[in-house]
């Protein structure tokens, strides 16, 4: 049975809240198909709802890190939460965040305790609820705040070197801005890279390279 696009005539209203059907859903990440299949791909939805588009970019990343990872449990384990923390989603409506969060979970608990088998433990599964609490938020995309005023903040999560993860936090308006060929290097918020030679946007708060399984410490 299809998915209602439709909660209810109320939320229309206020919201102008109507659910992407998954036939469009589908035919929209075909039009990117590459990287909705690569692991480690960023995805931002900002009108996320119930998390249609992340669900489906979801499943199929998770295809691939079977395919590459399947006979390994550990990289299995390790890629598939690579692979959720390159989801990010933002909704004005919290019961919508909420069940964003929980439909990523259960698709990637669901696939990750068939591959990982007698491996498969419940810290990681913290570790996953941990990153989907940063990642998907409940927020207005388009004044960049988040329901309780304060700004929209980000995490990134790299992968540095065997199971460390980097964590560095940005603030979602300066992400958007972009830059300008003209920034000096004092500019006050950003920052140059020499790896990529241009200018991007200063942390606002960084972590040290942590176990991901031990991401949630640093709450």
């Amino acid at each position: 049975m299809a998915a209602k696009q439709v909660k209810s005539k109320q939320r229309v209203a206020d919201h102008g809240e109507v659910f992407t059907a998954e036939r469009e859903v589908k035919a929209m990440c075909d039009l990117v198909k590459p990287e909705t299949e690569r692991i480690d791909s960023r995805f931002l939805e900002p009108a996320c709802g119930e998390g249609a588009f992340l669900t489906e970019i979801l499943r199929r990343k998770l295809v691939v890190v079977k395919r590459q990872y399947g006979k390994s449990p550990a990289d299995y384990e390790k890629y598939s939460v690579i692979a959720i923390t390159s989801l990010y989603g933002v909704d004005i409506l919290e019961d919508n965040a909420e069940i964003c969060r929980q439909k990523l979970f259960e698709i990637w608990d669901t696939e990750y305790t068939a591959n990982a088998k007698s491996q498969a433990n419940d810290q990681c599964r913290e570790t996953v609820k941990f990153i989907l609490r940063k990642n998907i938020l409940c927020g207005d995309a388009l004044t960049l705040r988040q329901a309780d005023g304060s700004p929209i903040v980000f995490a990134e999560w790299s992968l540095v070197t065997g199971n460390l993860v980097k964590r560095r936090d940005y603030e979602l308006s300066q992400l958007l801005e972009g830059h300008e060929e003209q920034m000096s290097l004092d500019m006050v918020g950003w920052q140059y890279d020499e790896e990529v030679q241009a200018f991007i946007p200063a942390p606002v708060w960084e972590y040290p390279p942590t176990d991901y399984r031990r991401l949630a410490d640093y709450e």
